[in-house]
């Protein structure tokens, strides 16, 4: 029979988190919340451990995707796309970088149809969200922020010497210093900080730590159905009159149950699974569902189509004095992370009494640290190594936002995080991987990043198998409009190296020596274009910053009400008509805020603070 709810959220991620607790302020309204894995691990709130939920079915999706025109260095020809897969969703094993995107993106979304979607229209929902906490590290358009909302937001500490020195060689390159989340990011010359990030004292606040955890779970009127996979949409009516009644899931241990909705079905289940339940519900294109096995119930050809993410190639400089060496942030991690087999320490704790000397100081040490981090929330821990940005204008398109990020973090990191993280073959991309990747060394990235794309890719069923992963197609770099700009972006970067605070002696651009022969590039040299292209083929990676698939115009309205289907919202990254020039997960929380207040306008809900007052 299933239970029911007035309404169901499939999801508990950056969107549906904040949604959930929302619309269960009201006491007479309840809401069952499902999400197919289950509460975050403790290691979750250590900002640095983000990578360690990579690559574990009980955090991570273990998406990988076909990267079209990129990706012929990787294995097997795939890209890895992590996805959170617990509640607070990718906000959960992101690297904590809260951006909100250049003014100009949303203003571009209005113009286009998007109504109600603006910068000043979507201002108030960041502001709502946000509890900062002012750093002096950084520069604050006050007027752009709050600082009494749930969702942490703060600068690390220590700051990282590293760190600032990016900024300084950023802005003698030309990018001044600024807020990148003010309401003026900076002109074409753009602008440069330390990243703001989604931390409370050192610890992340993914959007189940802001929005969930504690007293909201335990409302009587919220129902957290966790281990539970969502399968399909339960749909009433014939084509052109159909309405969701609720959803379908699979548990762990393969049991089907449904949940009812009297009033809406919401799906925040992100850019990949958003569109994979709706054509699974028989809602995409018709010919592309029959073709797999699946009934059409609502021709909607524009489905799971026009994906955007970002596409970033990792610029590798051997940094001494600048870089964090892995030993440092093994040791940071506390001694369980300094273990064999990839670290000093035994295997097992027991043996530790066993340990010499040299090794007893370096476990006390590390331990040392982790308590000083989880008591303060101070320490290399409290930021993900993601440390800053820089956002401009290649001066090649997109006149009305940012087309160039470059990011930066003070590690290389190590050759596993290179083999398995990136699905990169350190032997082949480095000349000397184990001097290059050695634990003591110290290197830097800097992330070149065009962040207006204008390729597009799709989401697809590969069956009708409703646990089955679906297939991505990113298609980067088919559209030729994009190329040139990543080179301008690359070159951008190469000029922020140049323009180095000088007592540093940093190295030259590594560059895989198969590359560099082909092209007859020599250490230290200008690149030239078709190596900068070349490297972009081979190894550029994704950002994980996947949208538009289910976007505002094509599948939902503005008011995000899929069209053709009644009672059935889509609010998550899905629906952005474009991709913003920046990180997504601070816009991802943005569209929960305001959907939570769109679906209280057209039902009566009560919440306790409307932004635009309830309709």
């Amino acid at each position: 029979m299933g239970r029911d709810f007035d309404f169901v959220v499939v999801g508990g991620g950056s969107a549906g988190a904040v949604i959930a607790a929302r619309l269960s302020e009201d006491p007479t309204c309840t809401v069952a919340l499902v999400e197919a894995g289950d509460r975050p691990p403790a290691v979750e709130l250590m900002p640095l451990a983000c990578e360690a939920m990579f690559l574990n079915p009980e955090t991570d999706w273990m998406y990988t995707a076909d990267p079209g025109n990129a990706g012929r260095g990787l294995a097997g020809g795939r890209m890895m796309v992590p996805r959170g897969r617990m509640l607070g969703g990718s906000s959960g094993i992101n690297y904590v970088a809260y951006v909100r995107g250049h003014p100009g993106d949303f203003d571009a979304w209005a113009a286009a149809g998007a109504t109600g979607w603006s910068y000043e229209d979507v201002l108030p929902y960041f502001r709502k969200s946000e509890g900062l906490t002012a750093s002096g590290a950084i520069i604050v358009d006050e007027a752009a922020h709050n600082t009494e909302g749930p969702l942490g937001v703060g600068v690390r500490s220590p700051v990282l010497r590293g760190s600032e020195e990016f900024v300084e060689a950023a802005v003698a390159a030309g990018i001044p210093a600024g807020d990148y989340n003010g309401r003026d990011r900076g002109g074409d010359a753009g602008v440069v900080s330390l990243f703001q990030t989604t931390t409370r004292a050192g610890k992340r606040s993914s959007t189940y730590r802001a929005f969930l955890e504690g007293d909201v779970e335990a409302r009587p009127n919220l129902e957290l159905i966790v281990g539970a996979q969502v399968t399909r949409v339960i749909l009433d009516g014939e084509p052109g009159e159909l309405t969701a009644r609720g959803v379908e899931y699979q548990t762990p241990s393969g049991e089907t149950s449904v949940v009812h909705a009297a009033r809406e079905v919401v799906l925040c289940a992100g850019a990949v699974g958003s569109p994979q339940i709706l054509l699974l519900s028989g809602l995409g294109p018709k010919r592309e569902l029959e073709a797999v096995g699946v009934r059409c119930q609502l021709d909607s050809p524009e489905v799971g189509k026009h994906l955007k993410d970002h596409l970033e190639v990792l610029l590798v400089f051997p940094a001494p004095g600048v870089g964090v060496s892995m030993t440092e942030v093994g040791i940071a991690m506390g001694a369980d992370a300094l273990r064999a087999p990839a670290g000093p320490l035994p295997a097992d704790p027991a043996d530790d009494v066993a340990m010499p000397a040299d090794l007893r100081a370096l476990k006390d040490e590390a331990d040392r640290r982790l308590s000083e981090w989880a008591t303060t929330g101070v320490g290399l821990a409290s930021g993900s190594l993601y440390d800053a940005s820089a956002w401009f204008s290649t001066g090649l398109g997109d006149p009305h936002t940012h087309d160039g990020q470059i990011g930066f973090a003070p590690c290389g990191d190590g050759a596993e995080g290179w083999r398995e993280g990136l699905r990169i073959d350190p032997d082949r991309y480095f000349d000397d991987p184990v001097t290059r990747l050695a634990p003591d060394a110290e290197n830097m990235l800097l992330l070149a990043n065009p962040v207006q794309p204008h390729s597009e890719g799709e989401i697809v069923l590969a069956g009708a198998g409703p646990l089955e992963h679906p297939e991505i197609r990113m298609n980067y770099l088919s559209d030729p409009r994009d190329m040139p700009v990543m080179i301008a972006v690359v070159r951008r970067a190469l000029d922020v190296v140049a323009s180095w605070p000088p007592h540093r002696c940093i190295g030259p651009l590594l560059v895989p020596p198969f590359l560099a022969a082909r092209h007859g590039h020599i250490d230290g040299e200008r690149p030239s274009d078709g190596l900068l292209e070349d490297f972009a083929r081979h190894y550029a990676t994704s950002v994980y910053h996947l949208t538009s698939t289910c976007r505002i115009g094509s599948v939902v309205d503005p008011r995000l009400r899929m069209i053709g289907v009644a009672n059935l919202r889509v609010a998550d990254a899905s629906i952005m008509p474009n991709i913003v020039s920046g990180n997504t997960n601070a816009v991802a929380i943005m569209i929960g805020e305001k959907a939570a207040e769109l679906i209280a306008a057209d039902h009566g809900v009560r919440l306790r603070e409307f932004v635009t007052g309830p309709r």
